[in-house]
């Protein structure tokens, strides 16, 4: 029996190539089957099963996969599961060609989180034998020609299709709400002389949906680099944010007017979906934010400079971190201690107050005392 096999390769676009392979469908078996392609790596937002959960059916829907008796191995060539005894369809979306012109789809309910509706799954053409062969609680799967439902004809006898499946948005007292998945994946069949060629799917998502979000403690972190240029080359500024000065290092002697290399952090957090923002930064002379004088004022000559913050082993998630430079005065005598202090909050870039210079729900971060001296 011919096998196809599977390849996938980057996202948003995951593509699959199902070499030849004999017909075979077990639609009136007490097992049930799927392939849903891996579209949401880590973030997953609008979210696709991983290996782990695509093969967690339950029996009362399985459907079977290929012919009886097949192995682990074959089973898993053909992106099915195997349990130790039967080979069976996981929880996503399959699609196989077969040697006399068919299309097979199957197409689970699981495949993405929140769960599609399978009842609102169409191809391009709705007329003949386009509505599912088969369907349980779990699963729809449809077989027609690749000369039906739409399917338009490529060079070379490809046959190119697209599945989608829509949404009901229901309203309630505080507005429009849906609980469904938007869907949409293109795919063809091609055959080339005896054999049948390639198969390639390729699924374009839509950006995912914002994660749940609730309340809760946020940590940030306001420290200063102490990092220095050991080659030749080395610009200073980069070097800088390589290493911080610790609790015990307070407080930290400077020069008047030499650089200081400041970095805020979010910490213990790892959605890439959120943003830092400074509402601004202010030094005084005592621990206490909110003590006058501060500095920056209206008049200020010494303002501080941003410094861009790149993806980086040490930094996975740029949007979590802010830097800047400033260059600071006496603010009494020759010997005065400086706290450094900013207003922060984390959100979402899509709100637009993330781009406030006040954001909502803000939370000030201080540094330890900087002593200033004036050059000798």
């Amino acid at each position: 029996v011919g096998l196809f096999e599977t390849l996938e390769t980057g996202s948003p676009s995951v593509e699959y190539l199902l070499m030849q392979w004999s017909k075979q469908l077990l639609l009136n078996s007490q097992l049930l089957q799927l392939h849903v392609p891996q579209v949401y790596g880590q973030q997953q937002q609008l979210t696709t099963n991983g290996p782990s959960q695509k093969c967690n059916v339950d029996g009362s829907v399985k459907i079977a996969c290929g012919e009886p008796g097949l192995n682990a191995t074959h089973c898993e060539a053909i992106n099915c599961c195997f349990d130790g005894q039967y080979c069976y369809y996981g929880r996503t979306v399959t699609v196989q060609c077969t040697r006399d012109g068919q299309f097979v789809l199957v197409v689970a309910k699981d495949a993405t989180l929140p769960r599609l509706s399978l009842d609102s799954v169409s191809l391009l053409g709705e007329n003949g034998p386009c509505g599912p062969v088969d369907s349980n609680a779990a699963f729809a799967i449809y077989q027609f020609p690749v000369t039906a439902c739409g399917t338009h004809l490529g060079a070379h006898l490809v046959y190119e299709n697209k599945m989608t499946s829509s949404y009901e948005v229901g309203m309630g007292p505080l507005g429009a709400i849906t609980r469904d998945s938007y869907y949409e994946l293109y795919f063809q069949c091609g055959y080339y002389a005896m054999s049948i060629g390639a198969l390639t799917i390729r699924h374009y998502a839509n950006d995912p949906p914002l994660p749940v979000v609730a309340p809760g403690p946020l940590r940030v972190e306001l420290r200063i680099g102490n990092g220095q240029c050991a080659t030749k080359g080395c610009v200073e500024g980069e070097a800088a944010y390589t290493s911080y000065y610790k609790d015990t290092d307070y407080p930290v002697v400077k020069v008047l007017r030499e650089p200081v290399y400041v970095e805020v952090r979010i910490l213990e957090r790892s959605d890439p979906n959120i943003v830092l923002t400074l509402g601004h930064c202010w030094a005084t002379s005592s621990p206490n934010p909110f003590s006058v004088p501060q500095c920056p004022y209206k008049d200020d000559r010494y303002l501080t400079t941003l410094v861009p913050v790149e993806r980086s082993p040490a930094v996975p998630f740029p949007t979590h971190y802010k830097r800047f430079v400033l260059k600071m005065f006496a603010f009494v005598d020759t010997t005065s201690m400086v706290y450094i202090h900013c207003s922060t909050a984390v959100c979402h870039p899509s709100n637009p107050q993330c781009r406030s210079l006040a954001p909502p729900e803000s939370a000030v971060v201080s540094s330890g005392g900087v002593v200033f001296i004036e050059m000798a």
